[in-house]
Formats: structure tokens, C-alpha cells, sequence
């Protein structure tokens, strides 16, 4: 089928044997093939959403009620950060001969995020999602949250890691932490896309609730409004965080919306002005001091790229001379999210075990498995076929204008000129050395078929 990385035969087969991991399982064999799936379910979406093609995963994943199962196996990973990789480096006695399995581990939450994004942009997806909804909502407030404090901001970690290494050489553990802070920052921007989409479509009385009461999310929106998260001045010069790159951006564009800003204003737009979010939003002292703040950002620029807001201005006119009733009491049979809670307290006082457990019989890969693993990553990501695939040219990794090499050492990144990559070398050095590293170790040669993601 052109046009494709999956024939709707493969994705139905990948969709339907979708399951539910245990935290201990999390880089197993099983588990890895199971990574493998997603990957290219998450290509074949994006390129049939990119190319306006029939969205037949997204129908499968609906269809098959597995929308439920990549939001668990993402809080699944996210708890496996946050408990058990911590661990793994702190072990003494683990020096793992080939990093790449667990840098797979680390990026499977940013492909899964990836994926949901990608088809949540559509109702039936959101509605078919069930109780899971809330626990979705409830993972997109952490990574919002992350944001708002300014904490996992692309290239901080890596900056103070080397900055308190000095000069020496950072060991393959070392990179791994710094990998996994980058990805981190762009795993919360996805998650601010897919709560935008839960804005747009949610008909359920709890997940409007949970946004509105248990987490307050307008005030954390209009936090991020303030810090602009996805913006930085570096050396005099704007930069923007747009389509998984930062770019600078040109005096004449600065005012000009990006898709993230366009995602908090549609999010705000949505919790404030629908008529089920006013009724139960509280609109307290705090709450409507914090809304009001609103006002100085919306701009006649800003509302000439998205006519909406002028709405939203007139709310927020209106709420400055007036105070609103408080919300009534409802009795509700409410529901709560049930995922994290469960995978936490399973595996409460276990964390040490399981990664005792994972250094043994999981990430001690003999060479045999690692080169099996490398040969089936090798096809998932066949660079000349996603080439000819992707409606746009390749953008470089610096600038972002169209770019017609690509680095000789991991073949994954894109640039203009030899100029841009050398300025660019000091961010990509580190995710090239890893992949290299895998690829030496596995299969000479390799690195010519093998994507960075």
C-alpha cells in the first residue's frame, strides 16, 4: 500500500495484541516487541494525519478499545522513571556493556505520548479513552505542572551535568539521565496538546471536574502563559520550541502564535466559556485574580491569529466588575483515576527488587538478543522509506530551514549547511554518541539504517 509503513492487516494485528504490562516486565523481550508496535503504529498515524489519508489506526485503536492500554503502559513507563531508573544508576554492579535498551525504555513514553496525541485529536478516540480519561488528565497535569516550575527544560539538565562534570568524559549512565531530561520537556508538550484535546471533546461530568476542581487548571494555564516555557532568549536572540526543535525566531515574527501558545489559549477558551466548565469552576478571590491576568496578554495581534479569544476577552471583561456566584453543590457519584495509584502501591517497597530483578534477567542482553533487537529497530526505522514517505523536506536541526545533509556518524539529523552542524554538534553530540555507541557494539554498519528518535 503506498503511502504506508503498515498494511491495515499489520496495524489491526499490532492494535489487537496490545496489553497491560507489570512494572517488572517493563524492557522484557515481550515488552520490547510490544515497543516495537507502537512505534510503527505511532509512524503510520502521524504520516496518514500528515497526509490526510484514512486514519485507520486511530479507527483500530478506537474500534479495538485499546486507548485504555497505551495509557497505562505511558503512567507504566513514567513510573518506571521515577522509581526504578534512579536505582539502576545508583547500582554499583551495574555496568551495562550496551546502553541502548534502556534509552528505549526511556523514550517509550515519548511514543506513546506521540501516538495519543496524534489521535486524540479526534472525539470518538477521547469518548472511547472511558475511565481511563481521568487518569489521562491526571498524567498531563504532572507534565503541566513540570512545565509551569520551569523544571525539565530541553538542554538545562544536560547544560548542569556538564558544567559539574567539567571536562571529564560522562559515562554511559550519565547520558542516559541527561537523555531522559530532554525527553522529558518534550514528552510535557505533548501532554499539553492531548489535555487541549480533552478541552475540545470531553462530555464526562468527572474528567470536568477533576480539570476544573481537584487540579485547578485554569490557574495552572495561565501560569504557563506567564512563563512561556517553550520560548528562551539565548545570546540577545528569541528562540522557539516549534515541531520538536528550538528555532530562532526573525525580529518581524515574535509576535506571531506558535501552536503551543495556540494550545494553552484553546484550552482556556474551552474551560471558561463551555457552559458545564462555568458552572463548577469556582471562581474565587484567587481563581478570578489569577483569570484577570489574562487580559494583558490578549493583545488585538494575538486575537487577529485566533478570533476566538475575543470571547474569551469579554468573559473576562465581564468577571473584572462583577462576582460570580460560587458554584452549587452537586451530589455526584464521582469517579477517580485508578491507574497510577494501582501501579504504585503494587509495587510500593518493591522498587529495589525490581530493579535488582531488571539488572539480571532484563537489561543484561547478550550480544546475540542486542543485535536481534538493532536488526528489527533497523526496519522500524528504514530512513529511505519514511523519506520518501513524509509530505515536507527534511528541516535542519538548527535553524529549521530545509535541509539537504544529514549527520555522517548516526545518519538521524538533518542540517543546511556544515555551518549549522557545527553549531549545532555541542546539543547533538550526546544523543549521536549514544546511538553510535549501540550501533558499534551490535552491528558494524548499522548505523546507515538506523533513526535517532
Amino acid at each position: 500500500m503506498e503511502g504506508s509503513v503498515l498494511l491495515p492487516v499489520e496495524a489491526e494485528a499490532f492494535v489487537e495484541s496490545l496489553e497491560i504490562f507489570a512494572l517488572k516486565d517493563v524492557g522484557s523481550t515481550r515488552w520490547f516487541r510490544q515497543h516495537e508496535h507502537i512505534e510503527k503504529l505511532n509512524m503510520q498515524a502521524i504520516l496518514s494525519a500528515s497526509a490526510t489519508l484514512d486514519e485507520y489506526i486511530k479507527e483500530m485503536l478506537v474500534s479495538h478499545g485499546k486507548i485504555s492500554v497505551l495509557v497505562h503502559e505511558m503512567i507504566l513507563t513514567e513510573v518506571w522513571k521515577q522509581k526504578i531508573f534512579p536505582i539502576l544508576c545508583q547500582l554499583q554492579d551495574f555496568t551495562p556493556k550496551n546502553t541502548f535498551p534502556l534509552y528505549m525504555v526511556i523514550h517509550h513514553e515519548a511514543t506513546i505520548i506521540n501516538l495519543l496525541e496524534t489521535v486524540m485529536f479526534h472525539k470518538d478516540s477521547c469518548d472511547a479513552s472511558d475511565d481511563s480519561i481521568l487518569d489521562l488528565v491526571d498524567y498531563c497535569h504532572r507534565k503541566l505542572i513540570l512545565l509551569a516550575a520551569n523544571t525539565g527544560r530541553d538542554g538545562n539538565v544536560s547544560h548542569n551535568m556538564q558544567k559539574a562534570a567539567g571536562e571529564a568524559v560522562l559515562s554511559s549512565k550519565e547520558e542516559l539521565q541527561i537523555q531522559a531530561g530532554e525527553l522529558e520537556f518534550n514528552v510535557s508538550l505533548k501532554a499539553l496538546s492531548v489535555l487541549r484535546y480533552i478541552t475540545d471533546h470531553t462530555d464526562s461530568i468527572s474528567a470536568i471536574n477533576r480539570m476544573l476542581c481537584t487540579h485547578n487548571v485554569p490557574c495552572l494555564l495561565v501560569r504557563l502563559i506567564e512563563c512561556c516555557p517553550w520560548s528562551r532568549c539565548t545570546a540577545g536572540s528569541i528562540e522557539k520550541h516549534i515541531n520538536g526543535k528550538w528555532q530562532k525566531i526573525p525580529a518581524e515574527d515574535r509576535l506571531k502564535m506558535t501552536k503551543l501558545d495556540g494550545q494553552v489559549w484553546i484550552s482556556l477558551h474551552n474551560l471558561l466559556l463551555k457552559e458545564d466548565c462555568q458552572r463548577k469552576y469556582d471562581f474565587n478571590s484567587f481563581n478570578k485574580s489569577q483569570l484577570l491576568k489574562l487580559r494583558s496578554f490578549l493583545t488585538e495581534v494575538l486575537i487577529d491569529q485566533l478570533p476566538n479569544l475575543a470571547d474569551l476577552q469579554r468573559v473576562l471583561a465581564h468577571l473584572a466588575v462583577t462576582d460570580p456566584e460560587p458554584p452549587k453543590k452537586e451530589l455526584v457519584l464521582e469517579q477517580i483515576p485508578e491507574m497510577w495509584n494501582h501501579i504504585m502501591r503494587e509495587n510500593t517497597d518493591k522498587w529495589k527488587a525490581i530493579a535488582k530483578y531488571q539488572v539480571k534477567e532484563t537489561f543484561n542482553v547478550s550480544e546475540k538478543d542486542l543485535r536481534l533487537q538493532a536488526q528489527r529497530l533497523a526496519q522500524t526505522y528504514n530512513l529511505d522509506m519514511l523519506e520518501n514517505l513524509l509530505p515536507e523536506k527534511p528541516k535542519c536541526g538548527c535553524c529549521g530551514r530545509e535541509a539537504t545533509k544529514r549527520c555522517s556518524r548516526c545518519q538521524g539529523e538533518w542540517y543546511c549547511h556544515r555551518e549549522c552542524q557545527v553549531k549545532h554538534w555541542p546539543k547533538h553530540k550526546k544523543a549521536c554518541q549514544l546511538m553510535m555507541e549501540a550501533n558499534r557494539k551490535i552491528q558494524p554498519g548499522l548505523c546507515n539504517n538506523n533513526k535517532e528518535r
